[in-house]
């Protein structure tokens, strides 16, 4: 009777994580601990924190120390480990995206031709290998844990619960230069199809939706949110969905899944669910600055459970910050409360 019991345990686990979006369709968890056996004690020290630790919620996007083993620590077979598992945590595009910023860090080293410029430890500023992996709490089925991927330009975080990702935000990309215009590397844009969209849906409205779209003629210096912790007191403002055309209905949508679609496969379609669930008539885009490029403009769009914000002002209107936040479950909070109040039950 005892192997008929177990199975039907399995079997309605199974169900109950099919039922809340949570089969691990990916292998973070594998990933996770293959990347922390790989590493010596001294380097684990450096990566692994608590899950408890304040230091999971202190997000930054600048060029400054932090906590964290990086690149410089990792031999080739740590190096692979850890890309690996980064790539678990993303989509193709999600991955593509991370990568190509990181390798701008050497185009900037090019364009500044600073060598004075460095760091407390000695190495240069900007350098692609100063990427950050920190793993909080124990990688597992049964207890939450959650890592983050930081450095300069990027701010990954992800939290997990129940062997799979429950949380993927916040999530920070930004580029410098938004367009190269020198090097090898001239022409690249990573962000280019943030853009494109945003300018198409903003410059398809009638004078009358401008009105209610375009809230200033001044672009705000960086993204609202910034690092906070809790980004809820954005105020909404713009355009509403419901108050789009058919065309620029399925354009919103265009920039809503391009953001989304960085995320793990599995992820995405629940994280679309919520935002669907939540009711995209209430879903609004808002614009500050220039309607057309190569000065200062930023949009955002903002529903119950999201808030995406583009900002193009720094060096000339070169030098993209973009971030996605779910409101109620940054951090997988929402998801913790939820598991924490089970356990405390039980």
């Amino acid at each position: 009777m005892k192997p008929k019991t177990n199975l039907k345990k399995i079997i309605s686990t199974s169900l109950i994580l099919f039922l809340f979006g949570l089969l691990p369709a990916q292998d973070v968890l594998q990933k996770a601990n293959i990347f922390l056996n790989s590493l010596s004690e001294e380097t684990k020290a450096k990566t692994l924190f608590t899950f408890e630790d304040t230091e999971r919620f202190n997000m930054n996007y600048v060029p400054i120390p932090r906590e964290g083993a990086t690149f410089h620590d990792f031999n080739e077979t740590q190096k692979k480990a850890a890309l690996d598992l980064l790539r678990a945590s993303l989509s193709e595009e999600g991955y593509r995206k991370s990568q190509e910023i990181m390798e701008l860090e050497k185009v900037l080293r090019i364009i500044e031709n600073n060598d004075n410029d460095k760091m407390p430890d000695g190495r240069p500023r900007r350098d692609p290998l100063n990427y950050h992996f920190c793993i909080f709490g124990n990688p597992s089925m049964d207890q939450p844990w959650g890592w983050r991927f930081e450095g300069h330009h990027l701010s990954l975080n992800f939290t997990s619960t129940h062997g799979a990702i429950s949380s993927s935000t916040p999530t920070f990309f930004g580029t410098n230069p938004g367009i190269v215009r020198s090097t090898e590397y001239k022409g690249k844009e990573v962000l280019k199809k943030e853009a494109e969209l945003g300018f198409s849906l903003v410059n398809s409205m009638t004078q009358e939706q401008l009105k209610t779209t375009l809230y200033t003629d001044v672009a705000p210096s960086d993204i609202i949110s910034l690092t906070k912790r809790k980004a809820a007191s954005v105020e909404p403002m713009g355009i509403s969905y419901s108050e789009l055309s058919q065309i620029q209905k399925n354009t919103m949508m265009k920039l809503v899944d391009l953001y989304i679609e960085n995320y793990e496969s599995d992820f995405a379609a629940g994280f679309k669910d919520k935002i669907y669930k939540a009711g995209i008539e209430n879903l609004t885009f808002a614009w500050a600055g220039s309607l057309q490029p190569g000065k200062g403009h930023y949009f955002r769009i903002q529903g119950p459970s999201l808030l995406i914000e583009y900002d193009n002002t720094q060096n000339n209107a070169n030098h993209v910050h973009t971030v996605v936040r779910d409101l109620t479950n940054d951090y997988g909070e929402d998801v913790l409360k939820a598991h924490y109040e089970k356990d405390h039950k039980h």
